[in-house]
């Protein structure tokens, strides 16, 4: 006979920095439940980023409940590794419960609960709060021709530094932060091309990502988002205005196509390269969610807050902007977490 089902009230999926502020709201509220990270150590999907990744916000900025980050001894944005670092220190500081590794197959309405399925067995709980992320789902757009290249092909997910791309012609699309940062260091050693589907903005030296949360959230507040102004998109971090200075941030018009030896234009020019990387964003990773069938033709579950319209017991944290403003960000994962906790414990009559 298999196992019975391990009886929780709120089950939270996903040991990342979501989960954790998740995990922070819910042990102060006293209230039972567990965490369940597929990855084997703390982190989330910090422990995969390349090295010289910086936050775009000061430490102060960037912190989950409760416990502030500490700001790098070297001063400057937390890079990748101290952001692991506090997520490790943040965890075992709140004793939160972690059930590591496991990786959830599905959720399934169960009667008065639903049903989590893992590799590890199987939970019944009150409340779910999904909280996947999306770096495990890079997206790639198709463009004719991404078959024929016989170069190599990186998505930001995939890339671990600029030594590996010495000395090679290199493409870099995307016209966001993450592209802006690794083209700064790729053009060290590389000869880099960076193309964009419209030109790159970068917000004034004296602005970090800061401003963006806060424009994010008076957009989500406001009845009339299409009236409140832009910034920009990309954080001038200091690698990011030493490569402006020396001119490596011209970025070309988008590409229309692929070739076998590099990239090629409307008009017919083309451009050889050894390898691409698409800078080109994630996907949310639900489909744990899917045997729920709650997803909209965006592709989304349609939420009010983060509770799903179409499964009130389910919640979803940290995925962006529809499941609360700049979730995927550690601060913006940290307010967003207070709401959804308060409202699953609403519901839950706790």
């Amino acid at each position: 006979m298999p196992p019975s089902p391990r009886r929780v009230e709120v089950l939270v999926v996903g040991g990342g920095q979501a989960g954790l502020a998740a995990g922070y709201h819910l042990r102060r509220a006293k209230a039972d439940f567990v965490i369940l990270d597929a990855q084997d150590q703390p982190g989330g999907a910090w422990r995969h980023a390349w090295p010289s990744l910086r936050l775009f916000s000061p430490a102060q900025y960037s912190s989950l409940p409760g416990r502030m980050m500490p700001a790098p001894a070297g001063g400057g944005s937390p890079s990748a590794a101290d952001t692991v670092a506090y997520l490790a220190d943040y965890e075992q500081r709140y004793g939160l419960p972690i059930v590591r590794p496991v990786r959830v197959r599905a959720v399934r309405r169960g009667g008065d609960h639903l049903t989590v399925q893992t590799d590890a067995g199987t939970w019944q709980a009150r409340a779910v709060i999904s909280a996947t992320g999306t770096w495990w789902r890079p997206f790639i757009p198709h463009y004719p021709g991404i078959g024929d290249f016989e170069g190599r092909q990186l998505h930001t997910a995939g890339y671990t530094g600029p030594e590996p791309l010495r000395g090679e012609r290199v493409v870099i699309v995307g016209g966001a932060n993450s592209a802006a940062q690794i083209l700064a260091e790729v053009s060290t050693v590389a000869n880099t091309t960076w193309t964009t589907l419209r030109p790159p903005r970068l917000l004034p030296d004296e602005v970090d990502g800061r401003a963006l949360f806060d424009l994010a959230t008076r957009r989500a507040r406001s009845a009339d988002a299409a009236g409140i102004g832009d910034l920009g998109d990309i954080v001038a971090v200091p690698p990011v205005r030493e490569a402006r200075e020396r001119g490596a941030l011209k970025a070309e018009p988008m590409f229309t196509r692929l070739t076998a030896t590099g990239v090629a234009w409307a008009d017919g020019t083309e451009l050889a390269c050894e390898t691409i990387i698409w800078c080109t964003g994630f996907r949310p990773a639900l489909g744990h969610l899917a045997p729920l069938r709650l997803r909209g033709h965006d592709g989304l579950i349609p939420t009010e807050g983060t509770r799903s319209l179409g499964e009130p017991r389910l919640h979803l944290l940290g995925y962006g902007d529809w499941t609360g403003p700049a979730s995927a960000t550690l601060i913006g994962a940290a307010r967003s977490a207070k709401t959804c906790v308060t409202d699953v414990l609403r519901q839950l009559g706790s």
